[in-house]
């Protein structure tokens, strides 16, 4: 079974919609997706996957089941120093490095600063429901791995977010969300390809074949974007919202 989460392409955050770059990307996207067999699409309800999903779904006359727990990662955990809520992935390195719950798969939700706000219940939400969604392809859950019915190679299309793809992933590998939110990127329109392994009759576990590709963006000359990425060196140029 193959799973392809797909990255929103680059966003009007003010719209929730996307940038005339991020139109065309999903127009680029669009012409590689039309050419897989794809059993199933499943979308974020937010503006911006919906309008990244909508090309591929035209061409093929097809619609996508959308469900509430694929939108953005809506955990907050509130800034000691001001007061608000904020993203869980936004750390400077000198902060969260030096934790070493930050680097254990379930301690890390019990990190002091996670419990300020709602990440566990958010999380949990989340990863419960994406169980459920396995369970209907015949994949159950077992500890760390997966019990399976009978196996297949469904290709199935999901059009998400990047926070909310890799708490998914920190599920399904078995690695602490921190890591994969402050330690990976996938750009907008970027394709992370994860692939059932049945190497004992019943028993699968799922591994990335890649993560965050966008070669049909290069195969195109059309220039990555980096929103969502900071910067790469410090006063250096940062992606800012295209209104």
């Amino acid at each position: 079974m193959k799973l392809l989460f797909v990255r929103h392409g680059e966003p009007d955050y003010v719209k929730d919609s996307l940038t005339q770059k991020g139109f065309r990307e999903a127009e680029l996207l669009a012409d590689r997706l039309e050419k897989l067999e794809v059993r199933d699409f499943y979308c974020s309800p937010l503006g911006r996957a919906r309008a990244t999903a909508k090309p591929t779904l035209d061409r093929l006359k097809r619609e996508a089941t959308v469900y509430d727990w694929l939108q953005e990662f809506p955990g907050r955990i509130i800034n000691e120093q001001t007061g608000e809520k904020n993203i869980p992935w936004d750390f400077m390195p000198a902060d969260w490095t030096c934790k070493p719950n930050f680097y254990d798969k379930e301690l890390w939700l019990k990190e002091p600063i996670m419990a300020t706000g709602d990440v566990e219940k958010v999380y949990r939400y989340i990863t419960d429901n994406f169980d459920k969604f396995l369970a209907n392809y015949g994949y159950h859950r077992k500890g760390n791995y997966y019990l399976c019915d009978k196996g297949n190679k469904d290709t199935i299309v999901i059009f998400c977010h990047l926070g909310v793809q890799f708490a998914i992933l920190s599920h399904l590998l078995g690695i602490a969300a921190p890591l994969l939110w402050q330690g990976l990127y996938v750009a907008p329109t970027s394709i992370t390809t994860v692939v059932s392994e049945e190497r004992e009759e019943g028993k699968v576990y799922f591994r990335c074949h890649s993560i965050g590709d966008t070669s049909h963006l290069y195969v195109a000359n059309e220039p990555l974007s980096t929103a969502g990425f900071f910067e790469e060196y410090y006063g250096g140029p940062v992606w800012k919202q295209k209104n």
